[in-house]
């Protein structure tokens, strides 16, 4: 396996041998001999396996699959729509789309096949029949292909924006309008290789959302991507001045946050609508919130309604006083 990525920034000013081993799930030891062998190095400057890592910092890995270890499985990834040409998985929070350097965890691709789910061999080594994808810390609906023509077809669908997401996302603060739409080209961001900004030399984002309920220091929406860009509607929000509530990346309250009991973004895939690509059938599935992000809500919801009953209990002891 050889690759070269960016030196992810939770492992910055980590030791390089700490950083290489939770890179590639594999022991301290391990990760110190293949550093020592040259089979592990950053780009463009000597490294000593307790040399720190630093922003910009790009590592290539030159190694075997030996040093690989088995892939967990995502035994509660649920299954939302199958048949012989697609399937349609409820991703939980933590689990990626397709393996990758730097990722030890479960993975959509691997938990499929694990379970024994034929995926066509189209596509990418390592990411057949995966057309779209969702970031690991983002749960929901997502469509992989069985067949050859499902992979073609939907892969076109999915280029020319036919393909209707639908995401539910809770923001930080209250958002001024009841329905708007963000139109603003997303580029990776000059101080991180794995932000993005809003940037003139971005590729085009547009994001529509409509507010579904609204708790005061935070706001339910709707929202109809119309691109694809990584981590658009993150981006697009922060913008606005009101970034999903958990995550600190884009400027989320981690006070906030911890006080709704979340350790990710609250960003859920809510609903797909694609032609079906063998029958040509409008299909559209459904998903539901995971136990995290239906308990910030509830949190929410506790809260406003005890602000409730307290603005009526001033209101009635101003009755009885006048």
């Amino acid at each position: 396996m050889n690759s070269v990525v960016p030196a992810p920034d939770a492992l910055v000013g980590r030791r390089f041998d700490v950083a290489a081993a939770k890179m590639l799930g594999v022991s301290r030891a391990k990760a110190s001999e293949l550093i020592e062998a040259r089979r592990v190095r950053v780009l463009g400057r000597m490294m000593h396996k307790s040399s720190p890592l630093l922003a910009g910092d790009v590592i290539e890995f030159d190694i075997g699959e030996e040093y690989r270890e088995a892939e967990p499985l995502a035994d509660d990834m649920g299954i939302a729509y199958e048949d012989e040409d697609v399937v349609v998985v409820d991703k939980p929070v933590g689990v990626a789309a397709h393996a990758s350097v730097g990722w030890t965890g479960p993975t959509v691709l691997g938990s499929l096949i694990g379970r024994g789910v034929h995926i066509t061999s189209y596509g990418a080594p390592g990411r057949q029949g995966i057309v779209s994808r969702l970031d690991v810390g983002t749960s929901g609906l997502m469509l992989v292909c069985k067949s050859e023509l499902a992979y073609k077809e939907m892969r076109r669908q999915f280029s020319q924006h036919e393909v209707v997401k639908i995401y539910h996302a809770l923001v930080q603060g209250n958002l001024n309008e009841d329905r708007a739409t963000i139109d603003a080209p997303i580029g990776r961001a000059k101080v991180s290789d794995f932000r993005f900004t809003i940037t003139p030399a971005g590729k085009p984002a547009i994001t529509h959302w409509d507010v579904l309920e609204r708790f005061g220091k935070a706001t339910l929406a709707s929202v109809n991507l119309e691109t694809g860009r990584t981590h658009q509607i993150r981006v697009h929000f922060s913008s606005l001045g009101h970034p999903l509530v958990g995550d600190p990346m884009y400027g989320a309250n981690p006070v906030l946050a911890s006080r709704l009991g979340l350790d990710r973004q609250w960003l859920h895939a809510m609903r797909l609508e694609f032609r079906h690509p063998r029958t040509h059938v409008w299909t559209t599935v459904d998903s539901h919130y995971p136990t995290d992000l239906q308990h910030a809500l509830d949190v929410l919801n506790a809260d406003r309604a005890g602000r409730d009953r307290a603005d009526s209990d001033e209101a009635g002891l101003h009755a009885r006083t006048a």
